[in-house]
């Protein structure tokens, strides 16, 4: 009797996995690997958008947003960083993760990622510039260019969904 039981309990659940043309449906499959904070995909903004926004924005202005844009670079050391792409192939934002919690792969450069966070914009010293350049694993004739401090698109993300 409790194999009987058994046996139509699943029968009953199988059946309800079904759609209507009789096919399994998939159950909580997520074409994203989340990495901090889980957050949802939907509501993020496209890149470009966010491009004209930046656009508005003066050193010590922020906004709380959600994006979706391409990866440029990631910090070839630890993963601890990452650039992105805003559609006009000019213009980047870097992109450092609240309280240096998330660490990304590094291979990831060309992949969709949506991003919650603080969108801000800041200025770079050299030392810092510097520091990403060697990350990056720039020459050090390239680092030695570096002599200016530079206003950065900047963005603090607490969770990452990475397209798979």
């Amino acid at each position: 009797m409790k194999y009987f039981l058994l046996s139509i309990s699943c029968l009953f659940f199988l059946m309800s996995c079904k759609n209507k043309e009789g096919k399994p449906e998939k159950i909580s499959e997520t074409p994203y690997a989340i990495f901090g904070d889980s957050i949802m995909a939907s509501g993020a903004i496209e890149a470009k958008t966010m491009a004209t926004q930046y656009k508005t924005m003066k050193v010590g202005d922020s906004v709380n947003t959600k994006i979706k844009a391409t990866i440029k670079k990631v910090c070839q050391s630890k993963g601890c960083w990452m650039t992105l792409d805003l559609g006009d192939d000019t213009e980047e934002v870097m992109v450092k993760f609240k309280d240096y919690a998330i660490f990304m792969p590094k291979d990831i450069a060309g992949k969709e990622v949506i991003l919650n966070g603080k969108a801000y914009v800041t200025e770079v010293s050299v030392d810092e510039q510097r520091h990403y350049a060697e990350d990056e694993g720039q020459s050090q004739e390239d680092i030695d260019r570096i002599t200016q401090p530079k206003l950065t698109l900047s963005f603090e993300a607490d969770g990452v969904l990475l397209k798979q």
